[in-house]
């Protein structure tokens, strides 16, 4: 049994660790306002992106003048996994379920005899994923010293890729985040990038009914626009994983701060106890004494 000291000490450590959770999650919940916020944003200007180029998709259909990125190579024989999770834990089990997700993905392409190559974005999936598949990972991007994501940080990673794709690595790209639904829901999400998931044809009122005439003609307009609709879908990628992380992580320091207020009654309760019990010894034995005289 431990002493009064000890139990003391634990209720001092609990306590100081309940105010560092509190104050986690204040910051969380400060940051995942403006994390919100940024990704709904991104939202209307990735879908009117993806309209626009199922228009000009469909104009140019089979045509010889497509882009490469649009059509893809014809094989599906060596698949790149653009992984993206945080750069930081204490997030409870938001990075375990993208990697998860990925981990399943890799797991069932390699079982039909595909060929997987991983780029990952975020020190903590590619943390867990090279447990098991070192040997996949082909590059990692690290942005902890990134104080806010921009444009940019996701422009590297699409021109990364376009690069390797230009070189012959790669068949087929599918980009895997969290997408962010509420502070207890994020939904862990794989889209293709390339070549490039061209959505079905919007309905009416989107304008998609529209007949439209291109200059220069479509094929150079889609040649333009499929990379920048890349980095787009990565940056929008980014940003949903930003606010999935604070959500996540300011739900994990709630229930970290209430376990923390449950441990500490329970020590207290034991502490008064045993001091209770320690008491009651004390004055058995002085009572013994005095009637020894």
């Amino acid at each position: 049994m431990p002493s009064l000291k000890d139990l003391k000490n634990r209720i001092a450590s609990v306590k100081a660790t309940q105010k560092i959770t509190r104050a986690m999650k204040m910051v969380a919940a400060a940051k995942l306002r403006r994390a919100q916020e940024a990704a709904e944003a991104a939202r209307p200007y990735s879908q009117r992106m993806s309209i626009v180029l199922s228009n000009i998709a469909q104009a140019v259909g089979t045509d010889d003048s497509a882009p490469l990125l649009m059509t893809g190579t014809g094989r599906d024989k060596t698949h790149l996994l653009v992984v993206c999770t945080a750069e930081r834990g204490l997030c409870g089990g938001f990075n375990s379920q993208i990697a998860r997700f990925a981990r399943d993905h890799i797991r069932k392409l390699l079982a039909d005899g595909k060929t997987v190559k991983i780029i990952c974005v975020g020190k903590k999936g590619y943390d867990i994923l090279r447990r098991e598949f070192a040997s996949l990972i082909i590059d990692r991007v690290d942005l902890r010293e990134v104080k806010k994501i921009g444009f940019e940080n996701a422009d590297q990673i699409g021109k990364k890729v376009i690069g390797l794709f230009e070189k012959g690595e790669f068949d087929v790209c599918t980009l895997f985040y969290s997408e962010f639904k509420s502070v207890i829901s994020q939904v862990p999400t794989a889209l293709q990038l390339i070549p490039a998931a061209v959505p079905a044809a919007a309905s009416a009122d989107t304008g998609s009914a529209a007949i439209y005439e291109y200059e220069p003609d479509a094929g150079e307009i889609l040649s333009d626009l499929i990379p920048r609709n890349i980095s787009v879908q990565v940056f929008r990628a980014l940003l949903e994983n930003v606010a999935g992380e604070m959500g996540a992580k300011m739900s994990a320091m709630d229930n970290a701060t209430r376990n923390a207020g449950e441990m500490i009654n329970k020590l207290t309760l034991s502490y008064n106890r045993q001091r209770q019990a320690q008491i009651t010894k004390e004055l058995i034995e002085i009572i013994s004494g005095a009637e020894a005289l």
